[in-house]
């Protein structure tokens, strides 16, 4: 009887280990550079392969390397790491209705394998394509010489249309896809619910934390 309970207390202390081992969080996968191989930390730089238009983790080596123009005949091409406030005067609310953007939010970037400038805006399901009046744009453009000066395929305008008036920056492309990445996870229903707009407005109040003025950035020739 006495050995049966020992063998029995065993048993159940053998199947806590395992229950105890089993539910500890797996670590997570260790990120790579995806260009070569070598780990690298969570905060860290970005290629985007131009025809593709998809945005690779890279390592500080391989990134500088695809900052010298026309590095591997042109196919990548290393995200810049520049932010720019461009204020609340980049465009009318005439401009915006002529763009033809259905919603609130709309980023816009020079597309070298299409030659023209595109525009998209953040949905539930991704980024999603906006017909772009050229005319307009030109027109935003030579109002703008900032945005004159976007780097094709990696840099984006960046606009939140509000009742207090544009807010406008320049960003590296890949701040455009993390904020389509928020509006995918965070957004409810129709309107998007309060959630993916504090979330939206937490992305921003960041952007306009990190961003220089545009007047400071023309001051000092950046």
């Amino acid at each position: 009887m006495g050995d049966g309970g020992d063998g029995e207390g065993s048993t159940r202390f053998i199947n806590q280990l395992r229950s105890l081992r089993g539910s500890r969080p797996q670590a997570a996968a260790e990120e790579r550079c995806e260009l070569c191989g070598r780990p690298i930390p969570s905060q860290h730089s970005h290629v985007v392969h131009v025809e593709q238009r998809n945005l690779l983790c890279a390592c500080r080596p391989c990134y500088l390397l695809f900052t010298v123009q026309g590095a591997a005949g042109g196919k990548y091409k290393a995200i810049p790491e520049r932010y720019l406030d461009l204020g609340d005067r980049v465009l009318s609310p005439a401009q915006w209705d002529r763009l033809q953007v259905p919603v609130d939010l709309a980023f816009f970037f020079f597309n070298s394998p299409l030659g023209r400038t595109v525009a998209f805006y953040p949905s539930p399901a991704g980024a999603t394509e906006s017909l772009l009046s050229l005319e307009t744009w030109e027109e935003i453009v030579r109002a703008n010489p900032r945005v004159a000066g976007l780097i094709p395929d990696v840099e984006a305008l960046l606009i939140w249309r509000r009742a207090a008036g544009c807010a406008s920056y320049v960003v590296p492309i890949d701040a455009c896809y993390e904020l389509v990445g928020i509006v995918r996870r965070h957004w409810r229903g129709f309107h998007g619910g309060e959630e993916a707009w504090q979330a939206i407005a937490a992305f921003f109040a960041g952007l306009a934390a990190r961003s220089e003025p545009a007047s400071s950035a023309a001051a000092s020739g950046g």
